[in-house]
């Protein structure tokens, strides 16, 4: 049996390069990936690396010429959708319904009580803790979304607290775990 196909999305954070590491790792133990970016995310690491680690053209543009329906046809295509790493404003605006780039957009069509929709936050602990990061997480909970909570430890602005991304490993090891479950419901 082939492996799931993950629907592999990054927002603007210093923790792309872990999600990079871990889209490297899905590829490597057979997954096919589709990556998904957005323009912060975009200035945290390029197109050429995303599109290197799966062999696949990156989506980042809802206008882009011959896109205009990925945010429909890619949620169709994959068997579970990742937004790894999940700023505090991305998670924000989608617990809001706000789809107005290829992230929010294929949001708002995934069919979130059919197929698995994984969201990792990472993000400093004060935007973390904000109220409104907390409602939006708890929203998006009440919706079927499952939320892979950040770790506490040191982060990147030189501050301690939650908000670092979950390690590349462990996501990993969820993605493999949910996967042989569903394998195992099948026989």
């Amino acid at each position: 049996m082939s492996k799931p196909r993950i629907l592999f999305q990054l927002t603007g954070s210093i923790a792309c390069f872990k999600a990079c590491a871990l889209i490297s790792k899905l590829v490597q133990n057979g997954y096919e990936v589709q990556t998904v970016a957005t323009q912060g995310a975009l200035e945290f690491i390029g197109r050429a690396t995303l599109e290197g680690l799966t062999g696949r053209p990156v989506f980042v543009d809802i206008y882009e010429p011959n896109r205009a329906m990925d945010h429909i046809h890619l949620n169709r295509w994959a068997d579970l959708a990742l937004l790894c790493p999940a700023s505090a404003s991305t998670l924000n605006r989608l617990a809001n319904g706000i789809g107005d780039d290829a992230v929010g957009a294929l949001f708002l069509s995934y069919q979130l009580n059919e197929k698995p929709y994984w969201i990792a936050p990472a993000m400093n602990h004060l935007m973390y803790l904000h109220p409104a990061t907390q409602g939006s997480i708890q929203k998006l909970q009440s919706w079927k979304v499952r939320i892979l909570h950040p770790e506490s430890g040191h982060q990147a602005c030189g501050e301690e607290g939650p908000g670092r991304l979950m390690e590349p490993e462990k996501i990993f090891a969820a993605i493999e775990e949910f996967f042989a479950g569903r394998l195992r419901r099948q026989e």
